[in-house]
C-alpha cells in the first residue's frame, strides 16, 4: 500500500509533459503508422510520424551534413472537432517534386508550400507541406502514395560527399546561449522552440509545436568549425527585426515563406544558415529569437 500511495503522489505532482511524453500510441494512429510502414511518437495530442531521408548523401555549401541537421520529413496528426488535422513537411530531390505532389493532389490532399531551406545544396532539396481533414485512417491511405514515391528510385542528381567536420560541440554553452534545451541526434544537436504565443487554431485543433508552429536551430560540427541552419516562425511585425538581426550576424537568410494556408494570425517562417564558432553562432540566432514571441523569459547569458 505504501509504494501504491507513493505513485499516487508522483503522479499528482509530476508536470503534465512528462505525461505528454510517456503517451501510449492511440489504437487508431498504430494503425496509421502499421499502414504506412513508419515509425512516430505520440506527444501533446499529436501523432508525429518520421520520414527521414537516409537514403540521400546532401552536402550544403561543400559541407556534408547528416540527416538530422534538416533532412527528416514529417507528417503529424492531431484531433480536431469531428475529424482529424493532418499536416506535414516532405524532403524531396528536383525530380520527386512534381510526381509527388500529383499524387498529393490527386488523393483529395492540399500542398501548402514548396521552397528550399539551403543555397548551395548538391543534391539539391525542396520542401512540400501536405495538409488534410478526414479520418485517420482516410488521412494514411491518402498520402500512402506520395509517401510511396519517396527515394523510390535513385535520384537523377549527383551527390557530393563534401567535408566532414571532426569534434564535438559545448552542447551545455549553446543551450545556455540560446535559453532553451536540445537533443543531440547523433553528431547534431537541435533545439525546438514552440510558440505557445501565438493561438493558432484549425477545426476547433490547437496548433501546436508538433503539428509545425515552432522556431528550431540545429548545430553540426566542432566549437570552432560549426554549422547551423534552422526555421524561424514569426508574426508579420516581427519579420524584419529577425532579418535584421541574422544579417548583423552574419548568418545568411535563405527562405522567407509560409507553410500554413489560410490561418489567422498570418505565420511566416525563415529559413537560415551560417558557418564559424559554435557559440557565435548561436549567439547569432538568440538575437534574432529575442525579436520574437518566443525568446526566453531568461535573460541572454552571452
Amino acid at each position: 500500500m505504501k509504494l501504491m500511495w507513493s505513485f499516487v503522489v508522483m503522479a499528482l505532482f509530476l508536470p503534465a509533459e512528462g505525461f505528454a511524453q510517456a503517451a501510449a500510441v492511440p489504437a487508431e494512429y498504430q494503425s496509421v503508422l502499421t499502414m504506412l510502414g513508419r515509425q512516430g511518437d505520440f506527444k501533446d495530442n499529436v501523432l508525429r510520424i518520421n520520414i527521414p531521408r537516409n537514403d540521400l548523401t546532401v552536402s550544403v555549401d561543400g559541407v556534408a551534413t547528416p540527416t538530422p541537421f534538416g533532412f527528416g520529413g514529417w507528417l503529424a496528426l492531431t484531433k480536431g472537432t469531428g475529424m482529424e488535422v493532418m499536416m506535414g513537411d516532405l524532403v524531396l530531390t528536383e525530380d520527386e517534386v512534381n510526381p509527388v505532389m500529383s499524387a498529393v493532389l490527386t488523393n483529395g490532399l492540399d500542398v501548402t508550400a514548396l521552397h528550399n531551406h539551403f543555397f548551395f545544396d548538391t543534391p539539391r532539396i525542396y520542401y512540400m507541406h501536405v495538409h488534410g481533414h478526414g479520418t485517420a485512417s482516410d488521412l494514411a491511405t491518402k498520402v500512402k502514395p506520395a509517401l510511396a514515391l519517396i527515394g523510390a528510385r535513385p535520384s537523377a542528381a549527383a551527390a557530393s560527399a563534401g567535408r566532414t567536420i571532426a569534434g564535438t560541440l559545448d552542447t551545455t554553452a549553446l543551450a545556455k546561449i540560446v535559453g532553451y534545451d536540445g537533443e543531440q541526434t547523433g553528431a547534431v544537436y537541435k533545439i525546438t522552440i514552440g510558440r505557445p504565443d501565438i493561438p493558432l487554431t484549425e477545426m476547433g485543433a490547437a496548433i501546436n509545436a508538433r503539428m509545425g508552429l515552432n522556431t528550431w536551430v540545429a548545430f553540426y560540427g566542432s566549437d570552432a568549425d560549426a554549422v547551423v541552419a534552422g526555421d524561424v516562425a514569426m508574426l508579420d511585425s516581427e519579420v524584419t527585426p529577425v532579418l535584421k538581426s541574422l544579417r548583423s550576424n552574419g548568418i545568411d537568410v535563405v527562405a522567407i515563406h509560409h507553410h500554413m494556408t489560410g490561418t489567422q494570425p498570418n505565420v511566416i517562417f525563415l529559413h537560415y544558415w551560417g558557418k564559424g564558432p559554435a557559440q557565435k553562432l548561436a549567439a547569432g540566432f538568440r538575437a534574432a529569437l529575442d525579436q520574437t514571441g518566443a525568446r526566453p523569459k531568461a535573460p541572454s547569458t552571452r
